[in-house]
């Protein structure tokens, strides 16, 4: 049971009505996460217009695959059932099973950096950091590890206050 209501799109404020209407004429839905935030605009452009402004710049830098791996390991690891469904309907939709793919050399890369990270950010492997300098720039691990971090924070707020997932399709 969520420990916060989601918002009524219909009845929220005009000022949060114009953040949905923004947010769904730019081709974003509207999940149970996005309702729950929509309580405060604040709160809502801090974790998800960050996180869409790092998702854009690191599949810029990396690729849109790699990265929805990424924020996906990420997620599992972390057992966030809210963002762990969105990635695997969006995985599903590409035809992708997550756990009997081919990844290239770098999405394996991406897919322990998230998982260490989520599991011990203060104990990140330097063997893992090796290899993480070795097949990307220094803005790209920038970017790649804030990326992570809003990832974290994500799956944190959904844990947090019991928001309840969307559908598994």
């Amino acid at each position: 049971m969520p420990r916060i209501s989601e918002i009524n799109p219909e009845t929220a404020p005009e000022a949060i009505q114009k953040i949905i209407a923004d947010h769904l004429a730019d081709g974003h839905a509207l999940t149970a996460e996005k309702r729950t935030l929509l309580h405060n605009a604040a709160a809502f452009n801090a974790v998800e217009a960050g996180s869409y402004a790092l998702d854009d710049e690191l599949q810029r830098l990396i690729g849109k695959r790699a990265t929805d791996f990424y924020e996906y390991a990420i997620s599992q690891k972390n057992g966030c059932l809210v963002c762990s469904i969105y990635f695997q309907n969006l995985l599903k939709k590409n035809g992708i099973d997550f756990e009997n793919f081919a990844f290239t050399p770098k999405e394996e890369i991406l897919i322990e950096y998230g998982q260490a990270i989520a599991e011990d950010p203060k104990h990140v492997p330097e063997e893992l950091f090796a290899k993480l300098k070795a097949n990307f720039t220094e803005e790209e691990i920038v970017v790649i590890t804030a990326m992570g971090v809003m990832m974290i924070a994500n799956n944190y707020f959904n844990d947090i206050l019991d928001v309840t997932p969307d559908k598994l399709v």
